[in-house]
């Protein structure tokens, strides 16, 4: 007869969003569970943001090594070489460095962990099939954590071998001489532009006029410049119909505003974004949203004790909005008055130069009915960037011109992933353009591109002339 566990909580899934929520349930005492096919630590860390941001600082360093020639350090070209073997070893043991310490930190904090399949028999009933057997779950409280996959698109398989997905390209262990990619959002000029730096020739095929789709003109125009000095080939307002084997390698069939395109390549890559994992939930009775699961500021379902967060709850599909909101469930569950007001979730892409954004975008505030000042800073005004020899990209912050209150903020430049988060406090504090102005900032740092920009806004910059 299958055993049968009782606890308070029940978290399925032990992504970004799930395993911080049932390390703050456990922290206030309260008896949990959390249940995870084996990828303790989610996709992101295992097969998504973590591993592609290891491989896209090895494609960064390794395109720098020619940088260094200008600084009067010089490596012979012929001892230049990407082992791919050895950068996949060193990406797992980024990985299992992380993952480990997720399982330490559940452990530590006595919430209990078990590894299999999860089927809802009911709203907070389920069954777990293990490697020991079967094992029946009752809960008080069921926080349904599972994430999403990679969408497949007809006629490019994963299961076919030229055909990847973002998993099956970070586990590469020869590296690609010929790559196409289809989608020209962040998962794809993200990974488009790593393959290259590493020297795969890349070609990016996107079905709208544009890269980056929903991104600030200036990013775009600034990225498609880039493109373009790097020989990585883009593709626009077209679709990849199917492809066939060849002699060498395999080719894509493309259907561009100019006719159809053959296109030669090793490998194709498809990133056109990702769908919620959803099956299996009729059992819960849970309401939903379209593909997602609807909830509330709390995270609460439409079932009493039935909760939502992450990816398959809709919104931003971005790992750090699931751990805000796995945290707040595991307050309410707890039974403080705790529910979601962020007012920005930020958001990173890892492209070089990277772009980050937190509030509204320029283009967001006008459709938006904002009248608007802008204060545009190029990171060539900025000390620091010079020093470093990356200087392109600007800073740009967005506020209301009736009360200069910041409404967003654009970086697109080097480092933005790490400068963005003072312009999400910024706007969380609902702050004014003259709150970040006249907050001193160290020199010589890239922190005082978002000063600058900031006072540019309020026509009162000095490091660049104002307009």
């Amino acid at each position: 007869m299958a055993e049968t566990r009782k606890y308070q909580a029940v978290v399925v899934g032990a992504g970004p969003g799930g395993y911080p929520c049932a390390i703050r349930l456990a922290q206030q005492g309260i008896k949990t569970l959390c249940i995870d096919r084996g990828y303790w630590g989610g996709v992101c860390l295992n097969v998504g943001c973590i591993p592609s941001k290891a491989l896209i600082t090895a494609g960064k360093r390794f395109e720098g090594l020619d940088e260094l020639a200008g600084m009067g350090i010089s490596i012979p070209e012929g001892e230049r070489s990407v082992d791919m073997a050895k950068l996949q070893e060193w990406k797992g043991s980024v990985v299992d460095k992380l993952t480990g310490g997720i399982r330490t930190l559940l452990k530590a904090n006595k919430a209990d962990m078990l590894q299999g399949e999860a089927t809802f028999t009911g709203p907070k009933t389920l069954t777990v099939k293990t490697d020991d057997g079967e094992i029946h779950i009752e809960a008080e409280n069921v926080v349904i954590a599972t994430g999403s996959r990679p969408i497949q698109i007809p006629g490019f398989a994963y299961a076919d071998g030229p055909i990847l997905d973002s998993t099956k390209a970070l586990a590469l262990s020869e590296l690609p001489k010929r790559l196409v990619v289809i989608g020209g959002g962040y998962i794809g000029m993200e990974m488009g532009q790593m393959f290259n730096k590493l020297g795969t020739e890349v070609t990016i095929v996107e079905m709208q006029d544009s890269i980056l789709p929903g991104f600030d003109k200036d990013v775009v125009k600034l990225m498609g410049r880039k493109l373009k000095k790097s020989k990585i080939k883009t593709l626009l307002g077209a679709r990849a119909k199917g492809w066939e084997q060849a002699d060498d390698g395999i080719v894509v069939t493309i259907e561009t505003p100019k006719g159809e395109e053959k296109v030669a390549c090793d490998y194709v890559l498809v990133t056109v974004g990702r769908r919620p994992n959803t099956e299996g939930l009729a059992p819960t009775g849970v309401e939903m949203d379209g593909p997602f699961v609807k909830i509330d500021k709390q995270c609460k379902t439409s079932v009493p004790g039935v909760f939502a967060i992450g990816d398959v709850a809709g919104g931003a599909l971005l790992a750090h909005k699931a751990t805000h909101e796995g945290e707040i469930c595991a307050e309410v569950i707890a039974g403080h008055a705790a529910f979601n007001d962020a007012r920005t979730v930020p958001a990173v892409v890892f492209t070089d130069p990277e772009v980050a954004t937190a509030g509204l975008q320029e283009h967001e505030a006008v459709a938006q009915g904002y009248e608007i000042k802008v204060g545009n800073v190029p990171y060539a005004a900025i000390g620091r960037a010079i020093t470093t020899g990356h200087y392109e990209g600007f800073f740009k912050t967005i506020i209301d011109a009736k009360d200069n209150r910041i409404l967003g903020i654009t970086i697109c430049g080097d480092h933005a992933s790490d400068l963005i988060s003072e312009a999400a406090l910024a706007i969380e504090m609902d702050a004014e353009a003259l709150d970040v102005g006249l907050t001193i900032h160290p020199h010589p740092t890239l922190g005082e591109g978002v000063m600058e920009s900031a006072k540019a806004a309020l026509g009162q910059a000095v490091h660049i002339v104002n307009r």
